[in-house]
């Protein structure tokens, strides 16, 4: 059986969703295995922090940085957008 290999490469978006802290993250991989939007590789190296190939595609679900046993590896970000707060108007 011959071996198969594919290579991708990260897609350009507006948006962030993910950032990693470098010196937090161990590498353990569990964000790549638990997201559900399939956005996400491991790194080439052990050890490193896992690739966001997809960025547009994240759900800002939250499940990579409720799995990670580091607090403060991983941050989501959402899109300004869907930060805003709305003000009741007064009268």
């Amino acid at each position: 059986m011959d071996k198969i290999e594919f290579y991708v490469e990260p897609v350009p978006c507006s948006t962030q969703p993910i950032y990693y802290d470098g010196s937090r993250c161990i590498g353990c991989n569990r964000c790549v295995s638990v997201c559900q939007c399939d956005i996400l590789m491991p790194a080439k190296e052990k050890g490193q922090t896992p690739v966001v190939m997809y960025p547009g595609e994240c759900y800002y679900c939250g499940a990579c940085v409720m799995v990670c046993p580091q607090p403060g590896a991983i941050r989501l970000e959402h899109p300004l957008m869907n930060q805003a707060k709305f003000v009741p108007v007064k009268e």
